[in-house]
């Protein structure tokens, strides 16, 4: 933010707000002279003012802190009586288990443990600092407090240590065997891997691999139908993780939904980079990819149009795509489905937060240029979003009880990373979570053109998860007011996977449609609340911009684009390592 958005604000404070360490350098030079005493310079008045306030707060919490710890351990060895109020901590479903209240001792130290993370974050509120400086140091202190709760050492975990003693040991042999398996495969075991095989039961849709260059596989899968619309349907999934998220297992499979429905549907396969595809750019995944797949799926089909469909990066890169494509007068697209996707990235969710100058700076020295960012490396930074979830609840699980993790072919996936190439890869960050240009006509250039999101004018359905933490719902909401044709928002229940993947068959969460305005609340307030699946009203929509019902194709692919391999194809097979 400038001083220009803030005239209030000063120079001073302006340029410490912009890093969470530098305002305790600032403070340290404008509040203490070589004599010992407070010397504020008259410029550093605004800054005074502020540490004056945010000392005596956190000196008011660090009081109240300590009052608390010394009332909860006093109570619990007799030196105090319980303060009024004190009864329960907060709910925190990590000491859900009886044996961390039936002990007086770790009652107490879960106790304390809450309050302290409690007091870190209310710290983290009354820093001077900008919003962005402020989320990202409560990230940190997020991380930190999350790494040292109790239930994550055996030592302070009543539950293992009972555990231990009930099976005479047994359960720490099983833990330290898993972490040693664990530590073999350089990452945290999320789901019973022997559960599940690409190819054997996930990604099991009929078809088969028509095309593929070195950046892709385009997939086209059997119809289910005796006749399908004259218009295909093309599926562009994230390449930050494989795409047979869209196809799991058969009752989960988006794709399979789709085939029943009577869609021809096309699938990008993309490939897991490897060192030599290092130098692959954003353009590239335009051109070898999104292009190339638009065009083959059209010709294939036959169609005047094809209906395309983008999941989070995925939609990024469409429209992207279909931009360029508008703008010089290609007409091949029918419609246009976003799923979890960020076009304006004013909120970048927890990952813009993590974002900053420094940090795309340092990538683009290391891979800028080519070379990869590792797919493992990935996966952790979307652990890490979600640490309690995605990582300390195997350690405490897995490591310390000896229980293994259950299967779940969405926590497979999640493990099964990706590398991408340094230059796309550096783009990305650079020009969405950090500069945040693709909203903003012609300031983006791809492929040699100016970007002007606003020249895509086919019908838009675009679906957002409430409780999506990667792509906030009113981010994905912003797209509204960049395309440039008519558009259809849904917003469905639970995360950024698996809201998007709730098949109708397990009649399971509900989702939010038919609201008004183009301000994300005040549409939520009128939008009425459907349960059960969104697939089925997206079907619908689907269908108005699918042509007529047509005889099904005798074969796979043509021609020119023979099958070559069934599918899921040899690339989704390739992995990270």
């Amino acid at each position: 933010m400038s001083n220009s958005a803030n005239p209030g604000k000063t120079a001073a404070t302006e340029s410490s707000s912009s890093d969470p360490s530098a305002w305790l350098n600032k403070l340290f030079q404008a509040g203490w002279g070589s004599a010992g005493g407070p010397q504020a310079a008259a410029g550093d008045a605004d800054l005074a003012a502020a540490l004056s306030t945010a000392m005596r707060q956190v000196a008011e919490l660090q009081k109240e802190y300590l009052d608390q710890v010394t009332r909860l351990w006093g109570g619990m060895w007799g030196w105090t009586g319980p303060a009024e109020g004190e009864g329960q901590a907060r709910e925190d479903r990590r000491f859900s288990a009886e044996a961390w209240s039936r002990d007086p001792r770790f009652d107490a130290l879960r106790r304390t443990y809450i309050a302290c993370s409690d007091a870190l974050q209310r710290a983290v509120e009354l820093a001077p600092l900008d919003e962005k400086s402020k989320l990202q140091l409560s990230f940190t202190a997020r991380q930190f407090s999350e790494a040292m709760s109790p239930s994550n050492f055996f030592a302070t975990n009543p539950e293992a240590i009972e555990l231990a003693i009930q099976t005479g040991g047994r359960s720490v042999v099983e833990g330290t065997a898993l972490f040693l398996e664990d530590l073999g495969k350089g990452r945290v075991t999320m789901s019973d891997e022997s559960a599940f095989a690409v190819g054997r039961n996930l990604a099991v849709t009929e078809g088969a691999v028509v095309f593929e260059n070195d950046l892709m596989q385009l997939i086209q899968y059997t119809p289910r139908t005796a006749d399908v619309h004259a218009r295909p349907l093309l599926l562009v999934p994230p390449c930050i993780n494989k795409f047979y998220i869209l196809d799991l297992q058969p009752e989960n499979s988006l794709v399979r939904y789709a085939v029943e429905q009577g869609h021809t549907v096309f699938l990008v396969s993309w490939r897991n980079i490897k060192p030599e595809l290092g130098h692959l750019t954003w353009d590239d995944y335009l051109q070898l990819g999104v292009f190339r797949a638009i065009d083959i799926a059209k010709e294939i089909a036959r169609s005047d149009r094809i209906n395309v469909l983008g999941f989070c990066v995925g939609g990024t890169l469409l429209a992207s795509a279909l931009a360029l494509m508008a703008q010089s007068g290609e007409d091949k697209v029918s419609s246009l489905t976003l799923l979890t996707t960020l076009l304006d990235f004013s909120d970048g969710g927890e990952i813009g937060h993590l974002i900053t100058e420094d940090s795309v700076a340092q990538r683009e020295r290391a891979i800028g240029g080519g070379g990869i960012l590792p797919g493992r490396e990935l996966a952790t930074v979307f652990s890490s979003l979600r640490a309690n979830d995605l990582i300390w609840q195997y350690v405490s699980n897995g490591y310390l009880k000896g229980k293994a993790p259950p299967a779940f072919d969405m926590l497979y996936w999640n493990s099964d990373a990706t590398n991408l190439p340094g230059p796309m890869f550096c783009w990305y960050v650079r020009n969405t979570y950090l500069e945040n240009k693709l909203r903003i006509p012609g300031k983006t250039m791809l492929c040699g053109a100016p970007v002007d999101l606003s020249s895509i004018t086919v019908p838009a359905y675009l679906y957002a998860s409430r409780e999506d933490h990667i792509v906030p719902w009113r981010g994905a909401f912003a797209s509204r007011r960049l395309l440039g044709g008519e558009t259809t928002f849904t917003l469905g229940a639970s995360g950024h996977i698996a809201g998007v993947i709730n098949a109708p068959a397990k009649k399971k969460r509900n989702y939010w449609t038919g609201g008004a305005g183009t301000d994300a609340e005040k549409w939520l307030e009128s939008a009425a609340s459907v349960p059960g699946s969104w697939w089925p009203h997206w079907s619908e929509w689907l269908a108005r911009h699918a042509g007529p019902r047509v005889a099904r194709p005798a074969s796979l692919g043509s021609r020119k684009y023979r099958p070559t391999e069934p599918a899921p194809g040899r690339y989704v097979m390739e992995k990270d390592a």
